[in-house]
């Protein structure tokens, strides 16, 4: 418990940003100096794994807290009542909750934190490791530097560890049978994953990204003109499970800062499209790992897109904003894309943990 004990909760979440604004620095200063080699495959490895340990131990040894990380008061309480002897009355996210009845009869709730942060972090270290093997670290590093990775390990951890399972699944394409079963096990996890389970059902029997992107830019004069008709929409149909009561209620709207149509999001969820866009389109890039990465994000956001005005969109939005990091720089490890690419690589992972460390100074 050595974190919770030395550093005061109101510090815990800028160290984390703080610590990986040095990490992202040490990296692009590397890039530029050195390219993008970092010395032999263990010490790669060892910097990866340095990494995952110290994620998983600094988010899972935060003290438990709703003020400062939200809803793990919540998972706190049901972890009680299930030590208590409490059974699962939850008829939906069963996997979950059968996860959670059984980590109270072996371990305390702290303990239950860490393997939740393991769990939320390790998938995405894996997934790194099987697309790029020993030259992982960068990648794995802009996974950790996303936007949303902080928020969704301390607060909607269930969501999080759900996203993470599902790129898991991703990685293993070459194996059918245990991909679509880490996906299926990420939905009832949390049963917002059939929006980007749609969207690689989809992927899998249509592959043209031109018409993807055409869907994409289709969604934004949709949102515009027809408004609150998404939102009736989708809450009708019952889609997104609890996610639904965000789209009209109301009483969400001073819990999310700027409800209606946010441009800034919109205009943060296209660097990843441009990016597919540039990649895809403009340089041939055939990869197929890539190109089915890029046609579920696109896919995932669009319908973000259409109900952009909601309360709490972000929640939806994380629904493809957890893939943005593989579709910005997986291909910068694959093929030669521009004069002095390891500088360019630098400047793309300055301005992408610029965005984040940007926007946890402002909130």
């Amino acid at each position: 418990m050595i974190f919770n004990s030395i550093i005061p909760l109101p510090f815990y979440t800028a160290i984390f940003y703080n610590f990986i604004l040095v990490l992202v620095i040490l990296a692009a200063v590397h890039l530029f100096n050195n390219g993008y080699d970092i010395g032999n495959l263990k010490k790669k490895d060892m910097l990866s794994i340095s990494l995952l340990l110290f994620v998983i131990l600094y988010m899972g040894l935060r003290p438990i807290s709703s003020r400062y990380f939200g809803d793990m008061g919540t998972y706190s309480r049901y972890f009680k009542r299930y030590q208590s002897g409490g059974e699962i009355i939850l008829t939906t996210d069963m996997a979950w909750h059968i996860f959670m009845k059984f980590c109270s009869s072996i371990m305390t709730v702290k303990m239950f934190f860490v393997v939740c942060a393991f769990l939320y972090t390790a998938p995405l270290y894996l997934a790194a490791k099987k697309w790029l093997s020993q030259d992982s670290y960068l990648l794995f590093l802009m996974l950790i530097a996303s936007f949303s990775f902080w928020a969704y390990g301390t607060n909607g951890i269930r969501n999080g560890i759900a996203t993470s399972l599902f790129i898991l699944g991703l990685s293993y394409s070459n194996k059918k049978h245990l991909s679509f079963s880490i996906i299926i096990l990420s939905y009832f996890v949390h049963s917002s994953i059939i929006i980007p389970g749609a969207a690689f059902i989809l992927s899998l029997f249509y592959k043209n990204s031109k018409h993807y992107l055409l869907g994409w830019l289709l969604a934004i004069p949709l949102s515009i003109a027809l408004g609150g008709f998404w939102e009736s929409l989708f809450m009708s149909l019952g889609f997104g499970d609890d996610r639904t009561s965000y789209l009209t209620d109301t009483r969400f709207a001073d819990q999310f800062s700027s409800v209606g149509f946010r441009w800034d999001f919109l205009a943060y969820s296209a660097t990843a499209v441009f990016a597919g866009y540039y990649f895809i389109i403009v340089k041939k890039f055939e990869d197929k790992v890539y190109i089915q990465l890029f046609n579920i994000y696109v896919t995932a956001n669009a319908f973000w897109v259409l109900l952009i005005r909601a309360s709490f969109s972000n929640r939806f939005a994380y629904l493809s904003w957890f893939l943005m990091a593989l579709v910005i720089f997986y291909p910068f490890f694959k093929a030669a894309f521009f004069k002095d690419q390891p500088k360019v690589l630098a400047r793309t992972i300055i301005g992408y943990f610029g965005f984040t460390y940007f926007m946890f100074l402002i909130t």
